[in-house]
Parts: structure tokens; sequence; C-alpha cells
């Protein structure tokens, strides 16, 4: 079953509408749509493991007008339906799922933001799609994982905890991540919470995914048992930004610095005083996003 691509609306710069495409399991999956220029790459959005679509708002918001900005709900996030075989969540399904959106949307080029989860994705597309995937940023991700930080991610994902308040739930993901931002203040823990985070059927906020995306990643390797070396090299030639975090548990230092030296034409980009993942409204992170787009453009 195929969308038909919504037809071009004049909006204002940085407003979005939602739209929605069907899976080849026939799932349907939602993304905003920001509009933009029609001869320039489309910049597609990728989230991390357990967020979705809302992460990215600020981005779109700035980059809006200027560029057409695509952040898709992956399956089982956000307004995307939950898959009924939780083994499809995985990297390799979520990227065909990606194959869908472009021929329903109508998108043949784009420059893939790749925030963890969302990076891993966007490296299997330089491998898959390589005709398409004109540009890449990688956010504090890349071909190898430290053992720690995958095993902190591991330790909260799918426990499927509810607060009574966005102010509980704020202070909750500040006990949790204080260390990732310690530099945030309390009105920036409202503002992740209400990111990550809905409003449930019992009244009660809870996170806005399907408790069941943890399934796999518990299993042997999951998520990094796979030698992500050669996607990496296949962004050679393409302009690529990598992104780390400077407390980062995810992206060692030792792999950030291999993967500058593998990849020459890449910037490579410390984001001071934040650990996985920065947000991307840090300057350093923005400035580096207007360089890679200046680059691709």
């Amino acid at each position: 079953m195929n969308a038909t691509p919504a037809p071009a609306q004049a909006l204002p710069a940085g407003s979005y509408t939602d739209q929605f495409w069907t899976s080849q399991d026939g799932l349907k999956l939602h993304y905003r749509d920001y509009s933009g220029p029609a001869d320039r790459p489309v910049v597609l959005c990728l989230p991390g493991l357990t967020r979705n679509a809302r992460d990215f708002a600020h981005v779109a918001q700035r980059l809006g007008g200027e560029w057409r900005v695509v952040c898709p709900d992956l399956r089982g996030r956000g307004d995307s339906a939950y898959a009924k075989d939780p083994a499809s969540y995985n990297p390799l399904q979520y990227v065909e799922d990606m194959g869908a959106l472009f021929d329903q949307a109508g998108i043949e080029r784009f420059v893939g933001f790749g925030t963890s989860l969302g990076g891993l994705m966007t490296m299997i597309m330089a491998i898959t799609m390589p005709d398409r995937l004109v540009g890449a940023l990688l956010n504090d991700v890349g071909p190898e994982i430290s053992p720690e930080g995958l095993e902190r991610i591991r330790s909260y994902v799918g426990q499927g905890r509810s607060f009574p308040t966005w102010m509980h739930a704020a202070r909750a993901l500040e006990e949790a991540q204080g260390l990732v931002f310690p530099d945030y203040s309390a009105s920036q823990w409202l503002g992740v919470a209400k990111r990550c985070m809905v409003v449930g059927s019992n009244g009660r906020i809870v996170f806005d995914y399907d408790m069941r995306i943890a399934e796999p990643l518990s299993q042997p390797g999951g998520q990094s048992g796979a030698d992500l070396w050669p996607a990496f090299q296949a962004l050679t030639g393409k302009p690529v930004a990598l992104l780390r975090g400077e407390l980062s548990d995810v992206l060692s230092a030792d792999v950030f610095a291999r993967m500058a030296k593998a990849l020459p034409q890449a910037e490579a980009v410390t984001v001071p005083r934040v650990g996985h993942a920065p947000m991307l409204d840090e300057a350093a992170a923005a400035s580096a996003i207007d360089r890679l787009l200046a680059r691709v453009a």
C-alpha cells in the first residue's frame, strides 16, 4: 500500500505537517514534514533508541524554509504504530522502513542526521542506498559502541515507569541522567520530559515508546554485534560531520579519534559539557550543522 505524497503547501518557515507512510509489513508510521525548497536534498532526522520526532523540533524549526526537514517516528515510537513482532525492532528493519518512506514521500536525496541509533541507521544507509545519501551527521555514535554505555542504556530501556506530573517526570530524568547533562536547569529537564513522554490513557506521564523495543536489545550482541566499520567507510567522499559529547559513555574518545582518522574529509567536533547524546541545540553542534549543510549545498 503506497501513500500519495501530500501536495506542497505554503507554510511559514519552521512549521510542519503531520504525514504518514506505510511499512512493508503494513504499519502506519508517522513523520513531521517541515517545508523547504525542492531543489535541495531533504534533511532526514533519525532519533535515538527511545526517542521520537519531537527531539529534532529545534533543529527543524531553525532549518525549515531553507531546507525541507523530515523527522520520522520509528516504528513503536511517538505517533507511529507498534510492531506486532518485537523482533522487528532492529536497525535493518528501521532502514527498510526508511526506504518505504522515501518511495512514498518522493525523497530522492537526503542528508542523514543520526543520533545514536539513528546514526547506526545512517551508516547502514551509506551502504544500502549510497546514491540517495549525500551527506551525514553522526551524533555521538560510531562503528563501535562502548560496553559501559550500552549497559547503561539496557538498564533503563523498557522499564515502563510512570509519573503523576510533568515535574515528577522531569525530576526522575534529572536523577537518572544528571551526569549526562550536568548544567541543565529545571526548565530544560522539563523540556526533555515533554519530548520523550506523553500523558497516558490513565492520566499519568509515560514514556512514548513500546516497551518491547528493549527485547532485541537484551539479546546477545543486541544492537552492537555487527562490524560497522565498513558502513562507516562507505561515507568516504561525502560531506560528514562527527559529533561527540565530551562526557559520552557511548562513543569513546579513542573510537572518535579513529573515526576522524579513517574519514579525513569529515569534521570532528566535541560538544562540551554534555554526554550521550548532544541535543543539537548546543552552539558547537548548531555551528557544525551549518558548516555541513554549506558543504552539501
